[in-house]
């Protein structure tokens, strides 16, 4: 039996909504964060997902500039007591964090397959010829 043809699925269309990046139907994720063995549609083996950090630094980045900036500007102008930072900032920068960080998990996860990432190798090395 021979495997059907995919369609090749853009990688921000598939992995922000945490799908299959070969069918687009299956789901990436087990868990909030965990990734499936595998795609319970197409069978896709996703051992080849590998984000590693690059999500957690990337909702980093982007969370913390808008987050920071408010705090600044809330101290600033209003100087508030401790309390309110931990009231107001606190929860900006969790929730944030989390509602960004399964969505670019995906993204990078769907872009792997779509670009056809994986960890490198060395070389076999050319025979040697000979004179």
């Amino acid at each position: 039996m021979t495997e059907p043809d995919y369609p090749v699925l853009p990688p921000a269309q598939t992995g922000l909504r945490g799908l299959c990046p070969r069918c687009g139907k299956g789901h990436i994720f087990k868990g909030f964060l965990t990734i499936a063995p595998r795609c319970e549609v197409c069978g896709l083996d996703f051992s080849f997902a590998d984000p590693a950090d690059g999500p957690a630094f990337f909702v980093m980045s982007i969370v913390s500039f808008p987050v920071v900036a408010f705090a600044g500007w809330l101290e600033i102008v209003h100087e508030p007591p401790i309390w309110v930072h931990l009231v107001t900032s606190l929860p900006m920068l969790l929730g944030g964090c989390l509602a960004l960080l399964r969505p670019l998990k995906g993204w990078i996860v769907s872009s792997q397959y779509v670009h056809k990432a994986e960890e490198g190798r060395l070389a076999e090395p050319a025979p040697e010829s000979t004179p």
